[in-house]
């Protein structure tokens, strides 16, 4: 693999930008990202290390994860010395605000982070705030004291509430020592609109979908939610914005990822990003090429997945 490296007319000499899908373990990926005739000890998250440098874990977000289970993620892409993980950080300081959380609450997240970092596999660490997290008194003091306890880590705040983009507001996310995640959503009301900002020395971009019907649908609809892929046309000024996010002052390491988890969709806009970037096509899995043919011939060389099963 090209060590996510991007390309545009020539090789980019920047910062790495490391681009990969949201999540590993859906259960509508078999048949539509890998065969639906895997074995049973098959490792979906092995195999998408074998065509990306990064993946973002999801799990981290509903409750806090072993230190075990991070030494076996680290184990299971080994083959990939370039990998880099990026975590959600648990909702308890993001969503939960029924008072200030304790120390264990911190150490429960920062063991398995530390596992991660240890094995020099950890990119970023995202704390995704929701929609109604907006500037005021309230905000300042909660992302102040998030600072307190993770500064030590490599935060990246996503905030989805358009006013987050006044430039005073993001001087703050700067001051306090965060990355700021560039997002496409759908774009209803108030809603963040595109950015390519960069306030720290990671710079990130998430890819939602827009799946305008479904956005704001209840919880049993989330699958219908990321039921989104992007055309070509559409990724276009993304790739330019995350050139943009990449050339920056001060930026070491850009994340690009997609969470357009539902049929395999993430993974296949991921592999269009990384083609586009890198001016060549990408090794892509014959299911997933089987699933997407028509958006995905342009940009990439089907690969027969057997060396992964």
């Amino acid at each position: 693999m090209e060590a996510g490296l991007a390309r545009a007319g020539g090789a980019w000499s920047g910062p790495v930008i490391r681009v990969g899908p949201a999540g590993w373990s859906y259960p509508d990926s078999p048949g539509h990202l890998y065969p639906a005739d895997v074995p049973s000890k098959f490792d979906a998250l092995a195999f998408l290390a074998g065509y990306f440098d990064t993946v973002e874990v999801n799990s981290t977000f509903y409750r806090p994860q072993p230190r075990r289970t991070f030494a076996s993620w680290v184990r299971r892409v080994a083959p990939n010395p370039t990998f880099r993980f990026t975590v959600k950080l648990w909702q308890r300081f993001t969503h939960e605000r029924q008072g200030p959380w304790a120390a264990d609450d911190v150490r429960l997240v920062t063991e398995g982070l530390d596992a991660l970092a240890a094995a020099g596999r950890l990119g970023a660490v995202l704390a995704q705030f929701p929609w109604s997290f907006k500037p005021g008194t309230d905000a300042r003091g909660w992302l102040r004291e998030l600072a307190r306890d993770f500064a030590a880590w490599p935060v990246v705040v996503e905030v989805r509430h358009g006013s987050w983009q006044r430039p005073q507001h993001l001087a703050q996310i700067k001051d306090l020592g965060f990355g700021f995640a560039n997002i496409d959503q759908p774009v209803i009301g108030q809603s963040l609109t595109p950015t390519a900002e960069a306030t720290s020395a990671v710079g990130y971009v998430r890819f939602h979908g827009r799946n305008y019907a479904h956005w704001f649908g209840e919880q049993e609809e989330v699958a219908q939610r990321y039921d989104y892929l992007y055309t070509a046309e559409e990724l276009a000024p993304w790739v330019e914005r995350i050139r943009a996010v990449a050339a920056a002052s001060g930026v070491a390491e850009v994340y690009v990822v997609t969470n357009n988890h539902f049929e395999g969709k993430g993974p296949a806009n991921a592999l269009m990003l990384r083609s586009m970037l890198e001016g060549r096509k990408v090794r892509t899995p014959s299911t997933l090429l089987a699933t997407y043919p028509a958006a995905l011939a342009p940009w990439a060389e089907s690969d027969d997945e057997g060396r992964l099963l």
